[in-house]
C-alpha cells in the first residue's frame, strides 16, 4: 500500500511539473507572438524634430507645414518638436533624452552648426541606429563628418534661387522707379546687407546671389556694411540703429536674409523718421520669408518687398528623405532631388512679393 502511494504521489509531482513547464512555455510563445503583432502592427512612425528655436518665424513655418503633412497621414507619422533656444546645449540635452525614448528618425536644425557640434551630434546617434537627417549644414562639414555614420541624410533648401529673387526687386526698382532707390543720384547703390547665421549655407547663398544678381544686371554696388544679424529682428534692430547714425543719409538699401530683420531694420528706421510716408526719407528694405507682417509693411508702402517660399515643398521633402531612411532605402528613392557636395537639395517654390 505505501509503493501505491509513494508511485501515485510520483505521478501527481511530475504532471504538476510537466503543466508548469508548458504553461510557462505557453506564457513565452504568448509574449513573443504579442510582440511579433505589435511590431507588425506598429506603422506610425516617431519622428523627433529639434528646432533650433520656435522664435524664429521661418522654424514655426516648418513646423506648420510638418503638421499638416502629419495630419494628412495620421496613420503614417508623427512628428514631435523641441524648441533649442537657441542654443545647443540644450539641443544636446533634449537629443539624449530622445535617444532613450522610441523615436525612429530624427530631424535636427541645430544652433550651432559648427564642425563639433554636427560631429558631436552624429556620434551620439550613431549608436543608436536611429536615422538622422541635418538640415543647412556647411558643405566642409559635411564632407567631413559624413563618414561617421551611414544612416544619415544632410539636406538644404535651396538657397540660390531666394537671393536671385530678392536681387530682383532691387533690379526692377532701380529699372522703374531708379530715383527712389538712388537718391544722391551717383549711379552707385549703397547697400547694407543683414546677414545670418556666419558659415550656415543658407546666408552663404542668399548673401552671394541677392548681390551677383544686381550686379549682373548692369547695376553698380557698394557695399557700406555686412552684418552677422543671427536671423534675429532684435540684432538687427540694434545694429541699423547705430549704422544710421554712423552713415547718416547714405544708406540707400537694405537687404536682408530673412523677414525678421528687415522687419527690425524697418522698425530702427522708423526711430530717426524714415520710411513713415515722407518719399525724400525713404530706404528700401526686402527681406525673404514671406512672413506676414513683412507683407502687411509692404502694403503700406514702408517695405519694399520680400521673397515668399512655399514651405511645403521642403517640408514634403524631408518627410519623403526621412521615411526611406526609416525603410532602409536610398535616400532619393522616389524623389526627383540632386545632391550637390554631399548636400540633397530640395529646390523651392518661390516668388518676389511688392506693393501692386
Amino acid at each position: 500500500m505505501k509503493i501505491f502511494f509513494k508511485t501515485l504521489s510520483s505521478i501527481t509531482a511530475i504532471l504538476i511539473i510537466l503543466t508548469l513547464v508548458c504553461n510557462s512555455q505557453n506564457s513565452q510563445i504568448r509574449a513573443f507572438a504579442s510582440q511579433r503583432l505589435n511590431t507588425s502592427n506598429r506603422n506610425v512612425v516617431n519622428v523627433a524634430v529639434l528646432l533650433y528655436s520656435f522664435d524664429d518665424p521661418f522654424m514655426l513655418k516648418l513646423k506648420q507645414s510638418l503638421e499638416d503633412i502629419e495630419k494628412e497621414n495620421k496613420d503614417k507619422v508623427r512628428f514631435t518638436f523641441y524648441d533649442g533656444k537657441n542654443n545647443i546645449a540644450v539641443q544636446m540635452e533634449t537629443l539624449d533624452s530622445i535617444l532613450r525614448g522610441n523615436v525612429d528618425l530624427i530631424i535636427g536644425n541645430l544652433a550651432n552648426v559648427s564642425e563639433d557640434s554636427v560631429k558631436n551630434v552624429v556620434l551620439r546617434v550613431k549608436p543608436t541606429s536611429v536615422p538622422l537627417i541635418l538640415i543647412q549644414i556647411d558643405p566642409q562639414v559635411v564632407s567631413k563628418v559624413s563618414k561617421y555614420y551611414n544612416k544619415i541624410a544632410f539636406i538644404s533648401p535651396s538657397s540660390k534661387e531666394t537671393g536671385i529673387s530678392e536681387g530682383k526687386i532691387l533690379v526692377n526698382l532701380w529699372n522703374t522707379n531708379k530715383e527712389a532707390l538712388d537718391r544722391n543720384g551717383d549711379n552707385i547703390l549703397q547697400y547694407v546687407l543683414l546677414k545670418g547665421e556666419k558659415g550656415n549655407p543658407v546666408t552663404v547663398e542668399r548673401s552671394t546671389y541677392v548681390v551677383s544678381t544686381i550686379n549682373d544686371s548692369g547695376i553698380q554696388t557698394q557695399e557700406l556694411e555686412s552684418i552677422n544679424g543671427y536671423w534675429s529682428k532684435e540684432l538687427a534692430k540694434n545694429s541699423i540703429d547705430s549704422l544710421l547714425l554712423r552713415y547718416a543719409g547714405k544708406i540707400e538699401a537694405i537687404i536682408s536674409n530673412n523677414d525678421a530683420m528687415a522687419i527690425g531694420a524697418f522698425e530702427a528706421l522708423q526711430k530717426y523718421g524714415y520710411n513713415a510716408g515722407d518719399k525724400t526719407k525713404n530706404i528700401a528694405v526686402v527681406g525673404i520669408d514671406g512672413l506676414p507682417e513683412a507683407k502687411d509693411l509692404i502694403d503700406k508702402g514702408v517695405m519694399t518687398g520680400t521673397v515668399i517660399q512655399d514651405m511645403k515643398v521642403f517640408a514634403e521633402g524631408l518627410y519623403s528623405i526621412g521615411m526611406n531612411l526609416i525603410n532602409n532605402e536610398n535616400p532619393l528613392e522616389n524623389t526627383n532631388y540632386k545632391i550637390e557636395d554631399g548636400e540633397i537639395i530640395i529646390p523651392r517654390s518661390s516668388y518676389e512679393y511688392v506693393k501692386k
